[in-house]
């Protein structure tokens, strides 16, 4: 017999559960999605003694092996309708992984019984003095969240301090919350399905030190189901800020989220660009990146903090880069860091692989890896940073219209390749935007003979100063793993069609996996 629903007195409970050292004794917690941050989920719970139950649309039968060890339990179920043992467990309170959309009939359910749900990076914000209470500063933004989350906390580690980059960057924050060795600051990159879950207001509100929104464009629109939708979620990082939001000046709409934000008194807000800064800004003055905002006499000096010649040598000169450097010295001078110490720790810095990495240069021509770039907003800043190009781009563009960015670029294209199952509307794009403009479309079926395709087709159109940019615009899973593979296997077919001729100093180090 299902256990009874008690609503008000479910309602007072949740609201004490703000602590590590509160009791979770026996809470009925129903865990969705088994993946590394459901997992996650389930571990800290059971931790904490609650009671697990947690669904997933298949099995891995690793973690589905420790759930039973921790003794939390495990319905398989393809959850296309809700499964009879989530109403007989009577949930108190339903704990989200993020990649199941707001519609999914699970959390239909859960909304129609009154069952609260909670996301990940809640139920981590309660839980968050178990070691060490950390400060917390949220990175989110359509692009660039991952290069500025690990600028972030390389600054602040140089500078002393214990700091771990988590959350969508591949650590659950769960796991960093529970790191016995504990953290001086926690730089939580934040997707907007994270972000779709975090109550603005309440006991389970967030109150970083600060956070950024590092730009806003057409992405995952078919999860939100629009653009508010979309916008709204990213506007959530900036509430409860105690000290600095951060925004990005050539984005109208970053700006006009800090304005709307409800912070806490003296929070500041913080611009950052490519342009002149002005008092309380981050900018670039004749090549020098400056920090116009934490100094005293912000309305007359600048504190410089390195010039744009000395990123050259290291590959973090493209102008999408030295925005994520200026944002990430933004919050790091929030915490403190002093610009000396941002100023060498860029020394040692480089980009993830499969960000606008050179692969090879040979003849005149540089191969470029930017399977990263999984939107269009990602892409077209890639394209900005190089000259004449040729294009290998496609995939799922996720309910993106990609005409925009065809039409903006086609006035420095050599050619276009277009890859994915799906390519009529790329085709079609270019077509109309450039008829005259030579165009392939790989039609190879198999995944092993997508890239060596599309790379001869490349070098059969490169001419000595071209630049052979893979920066698809599009996620990746139609043909391949997710974005890594698709970038390794780039790498694969242009050093084998190179056939060892790639000059000494334009070969791709660290191809390193990461996920999409």
């Amino acid at each position: 017999m299902a256990a009874e629903l008690m609503p008000g007195a479910t309602a007072e409970r949740l609201d004490g559960l703000t602590s590590w050292h509160a009791d979770w004794t026996g809470l009925r917690v129903a865990v969705l999605g088994l993946g590394v941050t459901g997992f996650a989920v389930a571990d800290t719970l059971t931790e904490l003694g609650a009671e697990v139950l947690v669904l997933a649309p298949a099995r891995d039968d690793d973690r589905a092996r420790i759930l039973e060890v921790i003794g939390a339990r495990l319905v398989t179920d393809p959850l296309e309708t809700v499964p009879g043992e989530l109403a007989e467990f009577a949930p108190e309170l339903l704990v989200a992984s993020p990649g199941f959309h707001p519609d999914h009939p699970v959390l239909e359910w859960a909304g129609a019984e009154g069952v609260p749900v909670w996301g990940d990076i809640e139920l981590a914000w309660r839980v968050r003095d178990k070691v060490e209470t950390a400060e917390w500063i949220l990175v989110t933004g359509t692009n660039g969240k991952t290069t500025t989350t690990q600028l972030a906390a390389t600054f602040l580690a140089a500078n002393g301090l214990r700091a771990a980059p988590c959350g969508n960057i591949g650590v659950p924050v769960l796991d960093a919350v529970r790191d016995p060795q504990g953290f001086d600051v926690l730089v939580v990159e934040l997707s907007s399905y994270q972000l779709h879950h975090v109550p603005a207001a309440g006991p389970g509100a967030l109150h970083p030190l600060a956070s950024v929104c590092l730009n806003l464009a057409d992405d995952h629109l078919d999860w939100h189901g629009s653009f508010a939708g979309y916008r709204d979620a990213k506007a959530k990082v900036y509430a409860n800020t105690r000290l600095a939001c951060v925004y990005n000046r050539a984005d109208e709409a970053t700006r006009l989220m800090v304005e709307e934000a409800e912070v806490e008194e003296g929070a500041r807000a913080i611009g950052f660009g490519l342009d002149v800064p002005g008092p309380s800004d981050f900018g670039v003055v004749e090549g020098i990146l400056c920090d116009r905002a934490f100094l005293d006499d912000r309305h007359r000096t600048a504190l410089e903090i390195i010039t744009v010649a000395e990123l050259e040598p290291r590959g973090l000169d493209a102008p999408h880069i030295v925005q994520n450097i200026l944002a990430a010295a933004a919050l790091a001078r929030a915490a403190g860091v002093p610009v000396g110490i941002i100023h060498d720790a860029l020394g040692e810095f480089r980009l993830d692989a499969h960000r606008i990495e050179t692969v090879a240069i040979a003849g005149g021509v540089r191969w470029i890896d930017d399977s990263k770039a999984t939107n269009p907003h990602a892409a077209q800043a890639s394209l900005k940073a190089f000259g004449r190009v040729v294009w290998i781009v496609g995939g799922l563009l996720k309910g993106v219209d990609a005409d925009s960015l065809v039409a903006a670029h086609v006035g420095r294209l050599r050619a276009a390749i277009v890859i994915g199952t799906a390519r009529d509307e790329l085709v079609a794009a270019f077509r109309r935007h450039a008829p005259e403009l030579p165009l392939f479309e790989v039609l190879a079926p198999d995944t092993e003979n997508v890239m060596p395709e599309a790379v001869a087709l490349a070098a059969s159109v490169a001419e000595q100063g071209d630049t052979v940019l893979l920066a698809p615009a599009a996620a990746s899973m139609d043909q391949f793993t997710d974005y890594a593979d698709r970038g390794r296997r780039f790498h694969e077919a242009v050093r084998a069609m190179l056939g060892g001729e790639a000059d000494a100093d334009g070969t791709a180090a660290d191809p390193r996996a990461d996920q999409d």
